[in-house]
């Protein structure tokens, strides 16, 4: 019966086993084929034949560590095909780059991350569509609202920021003084020699549409003399208030207030902007000196958290800050070092000769009895209770080669004028016992590291000809000998080879620096004395050990240059800074073609103090033109000055023709 039950078993077992075994087969052949998939680059279905071959077997470890490192290779390298199809606007592309990652790892974050940028960039791409589409209606508040919306999801889109900057000009309050530019650029000839200034800016205000207003302060009799040719209404303006020490505020799109440049006036009329620069790249406090020494900005708060500056000055200052923070706020430059590290030692031990004993140790031999040696056995010595020790001999005859090689070879990459350092080695501790005074005092140890090794520091300075200058410190120690103290300490005696220079090399040029050798031979003889001295023979009564070591180090480094400082433009780098008293800009210094009056009938030369200017349409009442020869009106004290003589308006302007004689 037992017998019976014993082959049912087997029988039993005998489907389960094959079934094991088929399995382990199935799972082999499934790796095997997935490994020549995947050396066939056929990703997708090489990694379905690794999940087949981890299935089969559950518990074969190398089968799984083999479809990880396979998986992770292709996500990344798909995840990184992806990201730069992004980058160069082919979306399509990586979003069905993102799409094959997630079939191969659906919890994979990165694309994940990528897919939701996909759909941000859509929208924003909609969003810029439809504020272009606002702005060329004229409906720029709708506008600005969807490009706030943009930018508040990615403040760095350079796009929609410049678009935003447009459309806040066309509707900021300072559009009044943006319309002066159209005004400010008509052509104007006008002289005038010792004439008072209300009758200069009557006469621009007549021909321009302007409206003047001045200050209680403002002298407005004062004589002033002004002889300007092909010139324009806003250069007439700027040499009026520079002669005579004044200055202008813009009130609406057609009115400016005159006062005078003092002080006093300046701080009552003069507005300002509060203007917050977020900084990239410079630092918060290089750049707020940079405003402090040049503009002479007071108010200027730094914050060094968020790395940004708040200026507060005049509309002037803060244009000239606003060129001076993109030329401060470049990105630096930055080197990749290259460095390759080569320790060749070589070593050589020689072990040669016979080794005789250096001395005889005779012990008295225990009695028969066991119970030790008595006072009254030593008297008993003699050739058999007298033991010997330490008479055995050896012959050495050995001889041992070493070379062995120590090779790093560590990328590093190091912005401008920083340092780096790389460190290969070990960290030796250093106790040091600390005993405090007093009676009852108690010991303290405090422990302290020593680098022993291979110690790199090195500190690159990038040029705009691509050169690097690279300042290089290499160390080289190794512990040559352990010193016991008379406390019981250690203290460790380390040797040291150490190299300085300064390189300067192009990019991608390699140095080699080499000659760091540290040679040392010792020899170490053992020999019966007397015998051993001998010429030839001494030999067979002594043994010498001759242990030489050489080490020699090798240093290469190559730069390789990431980014260099970009030389800023020539009308970046070089701008018209107003005067020592104030930041006003000055006018356009372009040529101009000539700017004439149509002939009239009979009309005569004109006196000295006539303007000309281009014929223009009937003006409003406030700036309807003066008759020609009629007087223009003068105070009453000034009647005997020449008076300027405007020509009347004509139907059509007629252009650059020449005044007749």
């Amino acid at each position: 019966m037992a017998s019976h039950l014993k082959n049912l078993g087997r029988r039993a077992a005998l489907p389960a086993m094959l079934a094991i075994v088929l399995s382990g087969c199935a799972g082999q052949m499934a790796y095997r084929d997935g490994r020549d998939l995947i050396a066939k680059d056929q990703l997708e279905a090489g990694l379905l034949k690794y999940q087949e071959a981890v299935k089969a077997e559950p518990g074969n470890a190398e089968y799984r560590a083999a479809y990880l490192q396979a998986r992770d290779r292709a996500t990344l390298r798909f995840l990184d095909q992806a990201e730069r199809q992004q980058s160069e606007g082919k979306l399509d592309l990586a979003e069905q780059g993102y799409r094959r990652v997630q079939a191969l790892d659906p919890l994979n974050e990165r694309a994940r991350a990528g897919l939701r940028a996909l759909e941000r960039d859509d929208r924003q791409t909609r969003l810029m569509a439809a504020a272009a589409e606002h702005v060329n209606k004229g409906e720029y508040e709708l506008a600005r609202q969807k490009l706030n919306a943009l930018l508040t999801e990615t403040p760095a889109n350079e796009k929609a920021r410049l678009m935003l900057r447009e459309v806040s000009d066309k509707i900021a309050p300072p559009v009044a003084e943006a319309g002066l530019a159209k005004t400010y650029k008509q052509p104007i000839s006008i002289e005038f020699r010792d004439a008072p200034l209300k009758q200069v800016f009557e006469v621009i205000s007549r021909r321009s549409g302007l409206n003047f207003v001045f200050d209680k302060d403002v002298k407005t009799d004062q004589r002033t003399t002004v002889l300007l040719k092909n010139s324009t209404v806003e250069s007439a303006i700027y040499f009026l208030l520079l002669t005579n020490q004044l200055e202008q505020q813009v009130m609406d799109a057609n009115t400016i207030l005159i006062y005078p440049n003092v002080a006093a006036k300046l701080k009552e009329y003069q507005e300002m902007t509060v203007k917050t620069f977020f900084l990239a790249n410079a630092e918060a406090k290089l750049v707020a000196n940079t405003l402090k020494t040049i503009l002479k900005s007071r108010d200027v708060v730094v914050d060094e958290k968020l790395n940004l500056l708040i200026v507060r000055d005049s509309p002037e200052a803060i244009r000239l800050a606003e060129k001076l923070v993109a030329l401060q706020d470049a990105p630096e430059a930055e080197v990749m070092l290259e460095v390759e590290i080569l320790e060749v030692k070589k070593s050589s031990v020689m072990d040669l000769g016979v080794v005789w004993p250096t001395g005889i140790g005779l012990t008295p031999l225990s009695t028969s009895g066991g119970t030790g040696i008595t006072i009254r056995d030593l008297n008993n010595l003699n050739q058999r209770t007298i033991g010997v020790t330490g008479i055995s001999a050896g012959i050495n005859a050995n001889k041992n080669d070493q070379d062995s090689n120590l090779l790093a070879n560590p990328r590093i990459r190091v912005r401008n004028k920083e340092k780096a350092k790389i460190v290969i080695g070990d960290k030796l501790p250093v106790v040091t016992t600390t005993v405090s005074s007093g009676v009852g005092g108690f010991a303290s140890d405090s422990i302290t590291y020593v680098d022993v090794g291979l110690t790199l520091n090195v500190e690159p300075t990038v040029y705009l000809n691509n050169e690097v200058a690279i300042r290089v410190q290499l160390e080289v120690s190794n512990l040559t000998n352990t010193i016991t103290t008379k406390n019981g300490g250690t203290a460790y005696q380390i040797g040291t080879r150490q190299a300085s220079t300064m390189l300067q090399l192009k990019d991608g040029e390699n140095q080699v620096l080499a000659g760091l050798i540290n040679n040392e031979e010792r020899g170490t003889a053992n020999h019966v004395p007397g015998a051993g001295d001998l010429p030839i023979v001494g030999r067979l009564f002594g043994s010498k050990r001759d242990d030489s070591q050489k080490t020699e180090i090798v240093l290469s480094i190559t730069p390789h240059l990431i980014r260099n400082v970009q030389r800023p433009e020539a009308a970046a780098s070089e701008f018209s800074a107003g005067t020592e008293a104030s930041f006003r800009r000055r006018p356009d210094l372009s040529a101009r073609p000539n700017v004439a009056m149509p002939p009239s009938p009979g009309a005569l030369p004109p006196p000295a103090g006539t303007v000309t200017a281009p014929v223009r349409p009937p003006l409003p009442v406030q700036a309807m033109p003066i008759s020609q020869g009629q007087p223009a009106p003068l105070p009453p004290s000034q009647g005997q000055q020449p008076q300027p003589v405007l020509p009347p308006p004509e139907p059509e302007p007629v252009q650059q023709q020449p005044v007749q004689q």
